[in-house]
């Protein structure tokens, strides 16, 4: 027997719906995305960066609201401690400072500290350390409930000598020296 032809307008409407639903997510549509990879540009003599390391930078931001950022990097040194955040700027060639402190969704207010705990905190910033495993290979993955917007964003993943510090009493979010970066187009 047939079906009545209205059951099929409906089925109709429903995979439309489907696909408008589908492609309003971006989370689910993979429209906001952003993924940048490549070697990494190293600053100084090089020896905490191995010359031909690269690093992936992954940041999908999704319905509720949330950017989820994945680091992978790869040739660093085996079994090594590094800290790793999103800076405010572009890698320079030469010169690390040129990428900016680090990238807070609200920045902190004149008058206080980059390093102000209050600021400087893994749901304020993008915090992405990593330890190496024996062939100089790590992963790193962070979820802050904020996005970057068209006219405020990170422009860099910057690799530090050690773990970010944290504490109540400041200063938090300091990682050593800067030793290498990856431009991401957040």
């Amino acid at each position: 027997m047939r079906k009545p032809h209205t059951t099929r307008h409906l089925s109709v409407a429903a995979i439309a719906t489907g696909l408008v639903l589908f492609a309003a997510s971006p989370s689910i549509a993979g429209a906001d995305r952003v993924r940048s990879e490549g070697e990494l540009v190293r600053y100084g003599t090089g020896h905490h960066v191995p010359a031909g390391a690269t690093a992936r930078v992954q940041a999908v931001y999704n319905a509720a609201g949330d950017t989820i950022v994945t680091l992978h990097v790869r040739g660093l040194l085996p079994n090594h401690e590094y800290g790793a955040h999103a800076h405010s700027f572009a890698c320079h060639a030469t010169n690390p400072m040129a990428a900016g402190g680090h990238f807070q969704h609200v920045p902190f207010p004149q008058g206080s500290s980059a390093t102000d705990p209050a600021y400087a905190n893994p749901t304020n910033e993008i915090w992405l350390d990593v330890t190496t495993d024996e062939e100089g290979n790590a992963v790193a993955q962070t979820k802050v409930p904020w996005q970057f917007s068209p006219d405020r964003a990170a422009g860099s993943v910057m690799l530090h000598a050690e773990h970010t510090h944290t504490g109540p009493d400041g200063p938090a979010g300091t990682a050593g020296a800067r030793l290498a970066c990856l431009t991401v187009d957040f």
